[in-house]
């Protein structure tokens, strides 16, 4: 989703087309969260950008967004970019020391007897 939200729009009021706005982000990314992942990936990753006004997009946090959002509506910007990509996720695998664990254990039942 690649798209530019216009916050004041002749008959209606500012806080039902805010409301909106986020609806319809919210249904982008769960309609893109829905789809089905491609093999040896473990989740769809969101890349996200957000701009005011004629301003650069800057990389935000996925979990920014709506914070990002308020806050254009707090500042009372006339419009506002938003950019979300899905992108494959695979998740990274901690290894484990075995050898710690059963140093680990070792202890735990010295210290019980």
């Amino acid at each position: 989703m690649k798209k530019t939200f216009k916050l004041n729009v002749e008959n209606k009021h500012p806080d039902r087309l805010l409301e909106a706005i986020k609806h319809e982000i919210r249904k982008y990314i769960k309609r893109e969260k829905r789809k089905p992942l491609p093999e040896n990936v473990d989740f769809w990753d969101l890349k996200c950008k957000f701009a005011k006004n004629e301003e650069e997009p800057q990389s935000i946090d996925f979990n920014d967004i709506t914070n990002c959002i308020n806050e254009a509506a707090l500042e009372k910007c006339e419009s506002f970019y938003m950019e979300i990509i899905s992108t494959e996720g695979i998740k990274e695998v901690e290894e484990i020391d075995i050898q710690d664990e059963n140093e680990d254990e070792t202890e735990i039942s010295s210290k019980v007897e």
